[in-house]
């Protein structure tokens, strides 16, 4: 991430780069006090993650789902100290932004345990709760910087719909709701469905999107604008489903 010599003073610019990689992270590494293998007893997992971690981001914390009796569990049980260290997955591969890292270094906690109804299975909702956050990026000149991003511009709101989780929320609609996204389309351009061989959501934001596709005439862009402004991702996706297909989550 090329970081303006702004962004090195103004803890708002700190913060959102540090939730948009928390929310949208390529590799994750997580250390707890007393514990040597953090992944004992799991199963293997994908994406970059630790082994059968489930990490996403709630309001800035790392929350991460784990089977009850796991290393993990009973580590958050006993209020552990943690440390996270999560490798930029924003932008395409080898850009600027994938040089950034964040840290953060805080209190393991349970949030909730769930049990599955056709199973004795128990999982645990575990929360990294931050009292420390590092961001680490590459200057305007290539050096190396480090900056601690104050909690309270970290833990704002305002962070809610930030780069990453509306770069993550693109990607899961053009991998995962493909087949809703060509039935969008073929329905507001009045084409057979038939005739929509592919679209691509680009360039999200809280008031507006871009949708790109692909028919048997040619290839098209429009940019939908939703009329307000989602502030929260609940809100974001109310927009999305009006405006596109009530199958889109």
């Amino acid at each position: 991430m090329t970081v303006d010599s702004t962004r090195r003073t103004d803890p708002v610019r700190l913060a959102g780069a540090a939730r948009s990689i928390l929310a949208c992270p390529s590799d994750v590494q997580l250390v707890v006090d007393g514990v040597d293998d953090i992944t004992a007893g799991l199963d293997d997992g994908d994406d970059g993650e630790e082994a059968g971690l489930d990490l996403r981001d709630v309001d800035g914390r790392p929350v991460l789902t784990c089977p009850a009796e796991s290393p993990l569990a009973l580590a958050a049980a006993d209020g552990r100290n943690a440390l996270v260290t999560l490798a930029s997955g924003l932008g395409r591969p080898g850009s600027p932004a994938r040089s950034a890292t964040v840290t953060l270094a805080g209190r393991l906690a349970v949030a909730d345990r769930e049990e599955c109804p056709c199973c004795d299975r128990v999982r645990a909702t575990v929360c990294v709760e931050p009292d420390y956050v590092l961001l680490t990026y590459v200057g305007s000149s290539g050096e190396r910087v480090q900056q601690r991003v104050p909690l309270t511009a970290y833990s704002s709101p305002a962070h809610r719909l930030n780069r990453g989780f509306l770069q993550r929320s693109v990607e899961h609609a053009n991998d995962c709701h493909q087949d809703e996204l060509r039935q969008a389309i073929a329905t507001t351009t009045n084409t057979r469905l038939r005739d929509v061989v592919g679209v691509r959501l680009a360039d999200l934001r809280p008031d507006r999107v871009e949708v790109r596709w692909v028919d048997t005439s040619g290839a098209y862009a429009r940019t939908l604008r939703f009329g307000r402004t989602a502030t929260t991702a609940a809100e974001l996706g109310i927009l999305l489903r009006d405006h596109l297909h009530a199958g889109i989550c």
